[in-house]
């Protein structure tokens, strides 16, 4: 049973790899067999992790690029299969949801950088690395969405429509890149990353209240549905939109 989410001989290219949620699957790739690009703004980072990724025994390389600028994607796509020359994992991770007192304090800039960094960067990993797995051995992109995209807070609503426009996505492109490449997403509740740093009281126990298991998902807990989704393991799914919230959003 274990050979079904083995990612041996596999790459897998992790944006927002190099902290949270995204740090969490960029080890446990490596730990099921794979190479891994980490992709984010900040390169110390993304070395830290490639470190990481090198003492379990696998090939590492750590990549600065901003996910909302298309021709920094570009240049970085072509970086990633110039080293690793080819991509089975694309993982969508990367990802931001500032926050505002009102809707009013939205300014355009604020709603650019949400949508170019959670929407529009995606929508070109997806077509650029897409099309090279369609034309080559195929492969598996997971876009790391949000239950926001479903059931949104007041306090995130730019953030939930470029979440559900993900989710979106991964229905179009599986069926865009079908059969040989499968697309889905990961719609992730509450979880203690970097966001969780500005909750107080107030709002841990709103997530006891509403959240059937109690608490807030740990970084690692985001583990299980990756492996299942990157690997053959999850060979007939794709264009599925997997929760993973505690419950949450029911």
């Amino acid at each position: 049973m274990q050979d079904i989410f083995s990612l041996e001989g596999k790459v897998a290219l992790v944006t927002g790899g190099s902290r949270g949620m995204g740090r969490e699957m960029v080890l446990a790739f490596a730990k099921a067999g794979a190479d891994v690009a980490i992709v984010s703004r900040k390169i110390e980072g993304c070395e830290e992790v490639a470190r990481e990724v090198e003492a379990l025994g696998r090939k590492a390389l750590p990549y600065s690029c901003h996910v909302g600028k298309w021709d920094q994607i570009d240049e970085m796509i072509e970086a990633v299969y110039k080293h690793f020359g080819h991509v089975d994992i694309l993982v969508n991770n990367a990802g931001m949801s500032p926050v505002y007192e009102t809707i009013m304090d939205v300014s355009e800039q604020m709603y650019d950088s949400v949508y170019n960094l959670n929407l529009k960067g995606p929508f070109r990993l997806i077509a650029n690395v897409g099309t090279r797995m369609a034309a080559g051995n195929g492969g598996s992109i997971i876009n790391v969405s949000s239950i926001a995209g479903k059931v949104p807070k007041p306090i995130e609503i730019p953030y939930g429509g470029a979440k559900a426009g993900l989710n979106n996505f991964s229905i179009g492109f599986a069926r865009y890149f079908a059969p040989k490449v499968r697309v889905n997403s990961i719609m992730p509740g509450p979880f203690m990353t970097d966001i969780a740093k500005a909750w107080d009281q107030s709002m841990f126990d709103h997530i006891a209240k509403v959240c059937p298991l109690g608490r807030p998902g740990q970084p690692n807990e985001i583990v299980g549905a990756a492996l299942f989704l990157a690997s053959d393991a999850s060979s007939f799914v794709t264009g599925h939109i997997l929760t993973v919230d505690g419950g949450t959003s029911i």
